[in-house]
């Protein structure tokens, strides 16, 4: 493959770690091949082995220039809200887990696809990427999820683990979405907003997952009727049959909820 000239400065070790990155948003770790990121690069094979050694060694180089200095202001701002022994709200610390990622994607230090790579890196479900987090940033995890668990005490521990894995699971989700600039034009109701107010709406959405009520035994109740009767619609179905059933939406539509 010919490779083109490049401008100086713009050196081949940083256009496979851009190629890498844009790669790694679009299609995730699984389906990130060397092919792909040499051809977007304009390098070759030999170049990868020369600079990185490895795919996952370039990966990691990736992740830990653009998580490590996330992470540590992440840490700086944890610091200093929880000077004094203060204890500071729910809130409070899912807006210092949101507002330097949000900085960062605003700085030419993180870039337009900032927020994109954090969505995909907290979303994608490769034992590479799994592993990774688990084994540079889990003393990380730790000491904000201690610092959740005191703002909300009532909360058992493991389903305060639960609740915070599904509410960051939900935002990297978005984060890492194609039509993410339209996702956050819609939150913002074509309006111009601040980070301030950008980041407020963020905190909004999650919010409620980590202070609903647990589940009480009469909303157990009610779930498992709806189980059985959607077990005895599977049962009495008819394969390839496309007629409406008035019996079985009968029975759907008779199920209460205990008083």
């Amino acid at each position: 493959m010919a490779v083109r000239e490049h401008p100086p400065g713009v050196d081949t070790r940083h256009r496979l770690l851009e190629a890498a990155e844009w790669l790694f948003i679009e299609r995730g770790y699984e389906a990130l091949s060397m092919r792909l990121v040499t051809a977007r690069a304009e390098a070759n094979l030999a170049a990868v082995n020369y600079h990185f050694g490895s795919k996952e060694a370039m990966l990691q180089e990736l992740l830990a220039q653009r998580l490590d200095w996330l992470n540590e202001d992440r840490l700086r701002l944890l610091d200093a809200c929880e000077a004094d022994g203060h204890v500071p709200d729910y809130e409070t610390i899912l807006g210092i887990l949101f507002a330097p990622a949000l900085q960062l994607g605003r700085s030419p230090a993180g870039g337009p696809a900032f927020l994109r790579l954090l969505g995909r890196v907290y979303s994608d479900a490769s034992p590479f990427i799994r592993d990774y987090l688990q084994r540079h940033y889990r003393p990380i995890f730790e000491r904000f999820f201690e610092a959740f668990a005191r703002a909300l005490p009532q909360t058992p521990r493991n389903e305060l683990g639960l609740r915070l894995h599904f509410a960051l699971k939900a935002l990297s989700g978005m984060l890492a979405a194609d039509d993410m600039n339209d996702l956050l034009a819609e939150l913002s109701m074509g309006q111009s907003l601040g980070d301030a107010e950008l980041l407020a709406r963020l905190v909004s959405l999650v919010s409620p997952a980590l202070v609903a009520p647990l589940g009480n035994p009469r909303q157990v109740n009610l779930i498992e009727q709806l189980l059985r009767q959607s077990n005895q619609l599977a049962e009495t179905a008819q394969p390839g049959s496309t007629e409406p059933d008035r019996s079985r939406s009968k029975r759907v539509v008779s199920v209460r909820a205990p008083r």
